[in-house]
C-alpha cells in the first residue's frame, strides 16, 4: 500500500502580516493640500497638489507593503 505525503497544514491569516492601507494617506492630502494653498492664495492647486501627492504616498505604501 503507498504512503500519501504530509499534508500541509493550511495557511491562517496570522502567518501573513497585515496589510497597510494607503486611503489616509490621500485623505490626508485633500486635507491638507487646500490649507497649504489658502496660504498660497491658490486653494484648488492646493487641492489638486495634496491629491497627487496623497496618491503617490499611497502607491509607496502599497509597492512597499508588496515587497514583504
Amino acid at each position: 500500500m503507498p504512503t500519501l505525503p504530509p499534508e500541509r497544514p493550511p495557511e491562517t491569516p496570522a502567518s501573513r502580516p497585515p496589510v497597510q492601507g494607503g486611503g489616509c494617506l490621500i485623505a490626508a492630502g485633500l486635507i491638507i493640500g487646500p490649507i497649504i494653498g489658502m496660504l498660497f492664495g491658490e486653494t484648488s492647486m492646493g487641492l489638486v497638489g495634496g491629491l497627487v501627492i496623497g496618491i503617490i504616498g499611497a502607491i509607496a505604501v502599497t509597492v512597499i507593503d508588496r515587497r514583504r
